[in-house]
């Protein structure tokens, strides 16, 4: 599986893909998605056999920066992504594989803001580091060959050592029936006039341009506007499913405000998403020059 960025939800069926309707209305794996900052990878070089850490540049198909040792991190990074690297090598187990993860903090404390998410965890944290892992990947070659073997979902539980702590919750969804809206949806979808591919990504720019100038999405203002009008409908299913989600993580804020974290990943036989409140998270991260 090609290593992509996650969708939301309504964005998907812009173009006429309704298969997210059917991603709605099955079971699915729940993970929870971590607001750590950077991306960590780690894991053991396939080409020389030894243990490495970088940013996701270690995947780059040209200016590869994959470090081996602590010389080659100040070769290929700098300030506080540097800093963090430098401890990651020193504290991280070593793994056979190759992982991602986020950063969350350096330990000696229970509150932790690595990005626009605060965590709160029940207890002090002593381990040096604290990384969310998130994703594994292979290759038949090299480290920008690689391709994920899994993404949030089936993920492995790694066990904290003396010197890391590896958080990874369990997330699950409060049961509710589905099916009356997505039915509704799909006779609703019989309306609309879907667009091709390339609109597509240009009404995506268009709709986290509102979100991240928190301005209201309003289908007037498109040319397509019952097209958006079943955005929204998709949306609006997408925010109430998310509502149903639970997890077992650390406590989540956004300034004062207690918030559910990140948000979700959901995957199943008809796709991968993320489940995620775009007017509280998507536009805090936008205000941040993060988009999510």
């Amino acid at each position: 599986m090609k290593n992509t960025h996650l969708q939301h939800p309504e964005d998907s069926i812009l173009s006429g893909d309704l298969s997210v309707l059917d991603w709605f209305s099955s079971e699915a794996d729940l993970s929870v998605k971590f607001d750590g900052a950077p991306a960590i990878v780690w894991g053991t070089d396939p080409l020389t056999d030894t243990f490495f850490v970088g940013t996701k540049s270690v995947f780059n198909k040209r200016k590869i920066m994959i470090a081996h040792s602590h010389e080659e991190i100040d070769q290929f990074y700098s300030g506080n992504v540097a800093e963090i690297l430098h401890a990651c090598f020193t504290n991280l187990p070593h793994y056979s594989g190759i992982v991602q993860g986020d950063f969350i903090g350096f330990g000696g404390d229970d509150t932790f803001t690595p990005n626009t998410v605060t965590y709160i965890f029940d207890e002090i944290i002593d381990q040096n580091i604290i990384i969310a892992p998130h994703t594994l990947y292979a290759t038949d070659g090299e480290l920008k060959d690689a391709y994920t073997i899994n993404d949030m979902v089936g993920m492995e539980e790694f066990e904290d050592t003396k010197c890391c702590k590896f958080v990874q919750p369990s997330a699950w969804n409060v049961d509710e029936d589905f099916s009356e809206v997505i039915g509704f949806a799909r006779q609703m979808a019989q309306l609309v006039t879907f667009v091709d591919p390339l609109e597509a990504e240009s009404l995506k720019i268009a709709l986290n341009k509102c979100i991240r100038e928190g301005r209201d999405v309003d289908p007037e203002n498109f040319d397509n506007s019952r097209l958006i009008s079943y955005w929204f409908l998709i949306k609006s299913i997408k925010e109430d499913m998310l509502f149903l989600c639970r997890n077992n993580g650390p406590k989540s804020y956004i300034g004062n405000r207690r918030c559910g974290g990140e948000g979700y990943v959901r995957s199943n036989e008809f796709g991968m998403y993320k489940l995620i409140k775009r007017e509280i998270f998507s536009h805090a991260n936008f205000q941040m020059g993060v988009g999510k």
